[in-house]
């Protein structure tokens, strides 16, 4: 689960010019003297999943400085956090720890609320054998940090742009002249790139085969459409990978997993995942 020390900084430095693009914290200056020191606890309010912590101590370390404050204890990403029970304790100056706060707290609360959810589809399918996996269906500039929560909550990374993988879907199709076509033509401009091509039908599905499609993705199948073309797949002795996406919900996850599929696609995992709830309280 690692995440680049650069990636964290920009997002790091975009968040804190938006807080302090007009000065100082005017109202932390103004009620906390200057030599404050105090103990601080980051809880969780309910149950979930940590993801983004490096996020949050970077915030601290660009306000206060890293040697301006101690941590005292810490959980892990990827750790289940029970309600009540501290995520991070640190002690150092009020007014910067007050200062980096919200900031903190705004993206560690997002990238947990996005690890929790992935981590309550992962345990929906457990033992079938069907991974999670996300889309890039993510907020502007947090794309890595999104998909890195969704590896903290037991998911995996679909692609993470446009050049790092193909993804045929109809309108690339229709541009192609027909699904064979696209996948030849990728096959010929992008030979070192895995290669997915999206299906609507059974029919689409038995042509992308013959042709060798190494990963399909079913888009908008039935559970017992979903069973059908892993038979198909089976029968043909291909290695195709299949994964269903479109319309998925948490409570069917599972009747789509046991159906043999390799992947279920969930663009909700990023893109309306709800924040985890954590605060911060000075002892």
């Amino acid at each position: 689960m690692e995440l680049a020390a650069d990636d964290v900084k920009r997002v790091v430095t975009t968040a804190l010019e938006e807080d302090l693009r007009y000065g100082p914290d005017a109202t932390t200056e103004a009620t906390v003297p200057a030599d404050a020191v105090a103990l601080a606890e980051i809880t969780p309010r309910r149950p979930g999943v940590l993801a983004g912590l490096p996020v949050a101590l970077a915030v601290f370390d660009a306000v206060l400085g890293e040697s301006a404050y101690e941590v005292l204890d810490k959980r892990a990403d990827g750790d289940r956090l029970a309600a009540g029970r501290p995520a991070l304790v640190m002690r150092g100056p009020v007014r910067g720890l007050l200062t980096a706060e919200r900031t903190a707290l705004n993206l560690l609360c997002h990238l947990s609320g996005v690890a929790t959810a992935t981590r309550a589809w992962v345990d929906a399918v457990a033992g079938t054998g069907c991974a999670i996996r996300d889309s890039r269906k993510t907020l502007p500039g947090l794309r890595l940090l999104q998909k890195y929560a969704v590896r903290c909550g037991g998911g995996v990374n679909h692609r993470m742009g446009l050049g790092d993988a193909v993804l045929i879907k109809d309108n690339h199709v229709i541009a192609a002249g027909g699904v064979t076509n696209a996948l030849a033509a990728a096959r010929e401009r992008a030979p070192h790139l895995a290669r997915e091509v999206e299906v609507t039908t059974l029919d689409e599905l038995d042509e992308v085969l013959a042709a060798g499609a190494e990963e399909v993705l079913l888009d908008n199948f039935s559970p017992e459409q979903c069973a059908e073309a892993v038979r198909r797949r089976d029968a043909a002795g291909a290695a195709t990978r299949l994964e269903a996406s479109g319309g998925l919900t948490l409570d069917v996850a599972r009747a789509y997993a046991e159906t043999g599929v390799d992947y279920l696609a969930v663009g909700a995992l990023t893109h309306s995942a709800p924040a985890l709830d954590l605060g911060m309280d000075l002892r």
